[in-house]
């Protein structure tokens, strides 16, 4: 039903800037890496793979390596963030990407070429050190 007047929409916490994800079974989860989800909806380290869904930069270290699925979570923060380019001369990410997207080479690495992996998010600057990356 739509609306007949103002309400008072409310607003999650932090904007969800930073969200707990529950880990994957036998994962171990390096700070600072990029996470994805995995079709069970388990957080990982991000992979080239298909149907992967990116949720940001991991704020802490977690080992599951002995846990099942969701025995653990791990903070996850949303966000612009600095990856490494894909080291492939061909599938490096340069200025004529810029807001388009970029796919996953493994968690801590973006590239330009989206077959066979997910979408990391959008690049929003090319630097020599690196790619940002929007993971909102």
């Amino acid at each position: 039903m739509a609306l007949t007047e103002g309400r008072n929409t409310a607003e999650v916490a932090n904007r969800a800037s930073v969200i707990a994800a529950p880990v994957a079974a036998a994962t171990v989860i390096y700070e600072g890496s990029l996470v994805a989800l995995n079709a069970s909806g388990y957080a990982i380290p991000a992979k080239k793979a298909a149907d992967l869904i990116v949720v940001g930069r991991a704020e802490e270290f977690v080992d599951n390596k002995s846990g099942g699925n969701g025995d653990v979570t791990v903070a996850v923060k949303r966000g612009i963030f600095i990856w490494n380019n894909d080291p492939t001369k061909a599938n490096e990410i340069t200025d004529a990407h810029l807001m388009k997207d970029c796919y996953i080479v493994d968690d801590c690495t973006v590239t330009s070429l989206a077959t066979g992996s997910s979408r990391a998010g959008k690049i929003v600057g090319v630097y020599d050190d690196g790619i940002a990356v929007e993971t909102l």
